[in-house]
């Protein structure tokens, strides 16, 4: 069964500004997906983040530190 998301229609989300997982209305759609959603709590606007929370920042500096160590292993390009 395919569930077809309409405009209006209130789905949960991870809000950016509430840092939280709230209900969200789909303010607009793109190719049948939601594309902004609007907080049923704040009213904030923003684009629908398939209910994921954003890396913490702590994640995001052990995967640059790890990025980094395997740039270092690499060989330079030869000229």
């Amino acid at each position: 069964m395919v569930i077809e998301i309409r405009l209006g229609d209130v789905i949960d989300d991870w809000c950016v500004k509430c840092k939280r997982l709230t209900n969200h209305a789909v303010v607009s759609l793109l190719n049948a997906e939601p594309a902004k959603m609007r907080c049923c709590s704040c009213y904030n606007e923003h684009d629908y983040r398939h209910e994921k929370a954003p890396p913490s920042k702590k994640e995001l500096l052990k995967q640059q530190e790890l990025y980094n160590q395997v740039l270092g292993k690499m060989d330079p390009p030869a000229e």
